[in-house]
Parts: structure tokens; sequence; C-alpha cells
């Protein structure tokens, strides 16, 4: 039943779209519901422009015909529509389950709202279930691991971190950087965590969203309910 929640939230979501928009397009098994949705809206005479937050889904939405840019081309957007590995109540997410946060948060940021798309599994009370991806520049790889390590062992967090794919298949992200996975349990202060990884010279980006989704439709055994940020 999960994709069929999924594509309930996509669709409900691709409703929210008119001509003339300029939008955001997300990663991962939600917001590929979404391309499929918008697509079909295009199929009947919607007028819109797409920047997409990765290669995949560049590929799969000029497939089926959405008409796309960049944000050199379009730097200001209008709405983007993504999934979440998780969101909590005020609407902060863990993303990058995919690989993608880096080119998700900048389209998300370039826009003037961000719509979440996810099945009820994703909400959580507190985020942390879902491993944290810090996106790390290769070089000096077990360096800013350890400063990863010392930071969460400041704000007592757990310190375990996972090369994501392993050391000899590690996991490249579309702007050739690895990946660091931090299985973190509980997160309780996010916003603190959030500034400290990013001052550690090595770490490109983290997968905390925080005050940037304005509204999320989230699908359940109760249909798709709208959440708006407490």
């Amino acid at each position: 039943m999960s994709d069929q929640y999924k594509k309930e939230a996509a669709e409900r979501a691709a409703q929210d779209v008119s001509s003339g928009m300029r939008l955001g397009i997300g990663t991962g098994s939600t917001a590929e519901f979404f391309v499929h949705a918008l697509a079909q809206r295009v199929k009947e005479g919607l007028d819109v422009i797409g920047v997409p937050t990765s290669e995949r889904t560049r590929k799969l939405a000029s497939e089926l015909g959405i008409r796309l840019t960049t944000l050199e081309e379009l730097p200001q957007l209008d709405l983007t529509v993504d999934g979440a590995d998780e969101l909590d109540p005020r609407l902060s997410l863990i993303k990058g389950g995919g690989g993608a946060h880096l080119r998700e948060k900048i389209v998300a940021c370039a826009s003037q709202s961000m719509i979440v798309i996810a099945d009820g599994s994703k909400q959580v009370k507190t985020l942390g279930r879902f491993p944290l991806p810090i996106e790390v520049v290769p070089f000096g790889l077990e360096t800013t691991r350890l400063a990863i390590c010392d930071v969460l062992n400041g704000l007592k967090l757990p310190q375990k971190l996972e090369l994501r794919g392993g050391a000899a298949h590690p996991f490249v992200t579309d702007g050739g950087h690895y990946i660091l996975d931090a299985h973190l349990e509980a997160i309780d202060d996010a916003q603190t965590l959030a500034a400290s990884l990013v001052a550690i010279p090595g770490v490109v980006e983290h997968g905390l969203f925080i005050d940037i989704a304005t509204k999320a439709y989230v699908a359940g055994e109760d249909g798709v309910k709208t959440v708006l940020p407490i």
C-alpha cells in the first residue's frame, strides 16, 4: 500500500500546480509519482517549466514531455514538490535517501514554497530514526569523519557513521561527492546539529531541511491529509 499512498500524495500536489509556474521537481520514489502526475496534466494543456534535482529526475521528466530548464537559466522558482525520508510536526525534514539532497536543497531554497509529499510512515515526532545523510568531499575523508564524530559527541549523539556503498564501491553523488550516513536514533536539537555540520571543512551539505517546507500532503488509510508546520 505504500506505493499507493505515495501516488495519492503526489497526485494531490500536482493539483496545486497552475499554468505559468516555475517548478522544482524532486528526486526519489515519491517524487517520481509526482513527475507522472505532472506529465499527465501537461498532456492536458498545463504550461509549466521545471528544474529537476537529479539526473534521474531529468531523464524521467524529459521522457514524459515536461519542459525543463536549469537554475542558471531560471534562478527563482515558484514551487518545489519533493518527497522526504522523515518529517516532524514542524515540517523539518530528513532527506537524501536517494543521494540528491544537495541539489534538492538548492532548488527548494530557490523556491517561494515547498510542498512535501509522503506516505504516513514518514511522519515522526522526532527526526533521527532514518539515517542522516552527510555529503562530504572525498579528499580528506577520514579527517572529515573524525570532525563529524566530534560534533556528534558534543551533542551526545551516537557516533555511528557509515560510508554509503562501502569503501570498495562508495556511492558517488551527482556532484562527485561521497555520503556518510549518520545513525543518530533521535535528533533533539536539529538546528544546532545542522549549523555545526556545515561548519566542518569537507562537509558539503547534510540532509536536514529546516524551515524550508511550507506544506505537506501525507497519504494513508484515511486519505490525504494536509499538514502545516506548527
